[in-house]
């Protein structure tokens, strides 16, 4: 029984969303945590993409379970996958997975989290400059005094690349003794809720004497910034990154510093692409953009990096512009403020 034949045979798998219409490969997309606010823009970027090249969109949900994960993927292959696209819960627990889709002759694509395997092709954003990104811009706000790092999920290979890049930037201040950590803490799953704990937890353990946080997305951003809004501290540098409207919106109002946007609509795009070329017969290597690139684990595989880009109050405009988030949205309970909320 072929691929194909058992698409049909697998109907009953109610987490998955199958489409008929198209005559090109069927891309299967393992989702780690659809609750996010950002990948319902990502899944709508590889939608449009996977349409406009004829091929069918599926889908699987693993609700933050790396277990569920992998059963979501052999559901996928089982399905009819012809490509993979693979948003990872966990670097490593995923890679029985790709061997699977290796041993079927399926290509993957490690979206936007590294999965340590060459047979993966790794797209994403340059996750270093956007560390360095976000702590230059809680650095030009605040140059001296005590900062808390607030990192990522330490299943993540981002929340280290992440952290990399922002000790690069804060390294010498930290040496002259102009800057003290008095506070680092993984966020585990990325939780806003486990961020906000976390930072709880520092202010406390500090006596509130904090001048800065560096935190390494906007959901764990959001968590710091309501710890802080508890204890009156609104308006410390915060930084973060993904450009979710609820952050953006806090910029306009003050309470963050910067959100590192990483346009996910150009990353769902290439990735859909990427993956219909490579279902028919593209090379990892031919795939346009990519380059040899070593993890940091000391594993050499195709790569594409995409360019992030800083918002802070001196340019919300872009995103208004670029039709990610609306000024109405942008502005709610603005009064005055940055442009274009003035």
């Amino acid at each position: 029984m072929n691929r194909r034949t058992l698409l049909a045979a697998a109907l009953s798998a109610t987490a998955l969303t199958p489409a008929f219409a198209q005559d090109g490969p069927t891309v299967g997309v393992s989702w780690s945590n659809f609750q996010e606010e950002r990948w319902k823009t990502d899944e709508a970027a590889i939608k449009a993409a996977l349409d406009e090249a004829g091929a069918t969109y599926i889908s699987a949900d693993a609700q933050s379970s790396s277990s569920k994960q992998l059963s979501d993927i052999e559901s996928l292959i089982s399905q009819g996958a012809d490509a993979l696209i693979i948003l990872a819960q966990d670097s490593q627990a995923i890679i029985p997975a790709v061997e699977l889709a290796a041993n079927n002759g399926i290509p993957v694509v490690g979206y936007d989290r590294l999965i340590e395997d060459p047979r993966a092709f790794y797209l994403t954003f340059d996750n270093v400059e956007v560390g360095r990104m976000q702590a230059r811009a809680v650095f030009e706000q605040q140059p001296t005094g005590n900062y808390v790092m607030i990192k990522g999920s330490p299943t993540d290979p981002n929340a280290d690349f992440l952290r990399g890049g922002q000790q690069e930037v804060l390294q010498e201040a930290i040496d002259a003794g102009d800057i003290t950590i008095v506070g680092e803490a993984y966020t585990d799953q990325w939780l806003p809720a486990n961020a906000q704990r976390n930072m709880e937890q520092i202010l406390t353990a500090n006596d509130n004497n904090v001048d800065a946080v560096v935190a390494s997305n906007d959901g764990t951003a959001g968590g710091a910034v309501a710890a802080l809004s508890a204890q009156g501290m609104d308006g410390i540098p915060v930084s973060g990154q993904d450009g979710d409207k609820a952050a953006l919106n806090r910029i306009a109002q003050g309470t963050q510093t910067v959100s590192v946007w990483k346009d996910s609509r150009e990353l769902g795009r290439n990735a859909a692409n990427i993956a219909v070329s490579m279902a028919n017969g593209t090379e990892m290597s031919e795939v346009e953009g990519a380059e040899e690139w070593t993890s940091p684990g000391g594993t050499t595989l195709w790569a594409e990096f995409l360019a992030p880009v800083p918002i802070t109050q001196d340019n919300l405009d872009v995103v208004v512009d670029a039709g990610w988030i609306s000024q109405d949205e942008l502005c709610q309970g603005v009064e005055g403020g940055p442009a274009p909320c003035e």
